[in-house]
């Protein structure tokens, strides 16, 4: 998906909501263990609730890598499944020496239909570049993440710059706007307007809200910009809530929910 089609998505469905698909089969629905594929149907029916109210999916690889074979066979079915008109976004936290990532670009973006994926820049240039040689697809990149632990490396600061942000100055060099995102977490929603000096154009993939208490309206104000810049990541919330027979009515309620809020953030900054 290219980025003025990833804008006009935004501005058309007047959200910037991506879903989360990290499915555990302790929390689904117990009918689903019944099912040969139970990975798959549940995520079935939750993408058939929530494609309304959201522009992205995001499949967190871990939790289909988990049932070894099948499991990733699930994550295939799902990535054909999920609509081409959504931003589609393996969730796999890659990385590696040139030609591995090469390898690893090749299993998201030619075996499977995904538009991006995320990459951890620890190795530098040459881990992430093998990535970028792929026509309309993108890398995300972790950047300042909403886990606890983030605080162990990625706010080190050297001549007043933090970790993360000489992460994203550096990255952004080495791809565009149009092919490169930042992963930023909504738990840091206050280094989001110094974030937006050092890449006021880029998207941002942002987890973090509701279970993990980010604050969307803080995010959205100093985060979204003129094409919208923003994927904001919601998983437990909507695909768990509810463990009844009602549980994609839940999911589609809580997601309409969060589509509604985002609306109004859009037309508050006139978007």
């Amino acid at each position: 998906m290219k980025r003025q089609e990833l804008a006009d998505t935004i501005k058309s469905h007047r959200n910037f909501l991506c879903v989360g698909l990290d499915t555990d089969l302790q929390k689904v629905p117990q009918k689903f263990l019944k099912e040969k594929y139970p990975l798959f149907a549940f995520n079935k029916e939750i993408i058939d609730a929530t494609r309304d109210h959201c522009v992205a999916y995001k499949p967190n690889v871990a939790f289909y890598e988990a049932y070894g074979s099948k499991g990733w066979e699930q994550l295939e079915m799902t990535a054909s499944y999920l609509p081409d008109t959504h931003f589609r976004i393996a969730d796999a936290k890659r990385g590696d020496i040139g030609n591995t990532s090469a390898r690893y670009a090749e299993a998201f973006f030619k075996q499977m239909p995904f538009d991006a994926v995320t990459v951890a820049p620890y190795m530098g240039e040459d881990s992430v570049t093998p990535f970028l040689s792929f026509d309309d697809k993108w890398v995300i990149v972790l950047g300042l993440t909403s886990n606890k632990g983030s605080a162990d490396f990625q706010h080190m600061q050297e001549n007043g710059e933090t970790l993360f942000e000489r992460v994203m100055r550096r990255t952004a060099a080495w791809g565009d706007t149009g092919n490169t995102m930042f992963v930023v977490g909504a738990t840091h929603p206050e280094a989001f307007a110094g974030i937006r000096k050092i890449i006021p154009d880029h998207f941002l993939l942002v987890p973090g809200v509701g279970a993990q208490g980010g604050d969307l309206r803080a995010v959205a104000q100093s985060g979204l910009n003129t094409d919208g810049g923003l994927l904001i990541n919601s998983t437990r919330d909507i695909i768990y809530a509810s463990s009844g027979d009602d549980f994609q009515e839940a999911a589609a309620a809580k997601a309409s929910i969060l589509a509604a809020e985002m609306s109004s953030l859009l037309a508050e900054q006139n978007l």
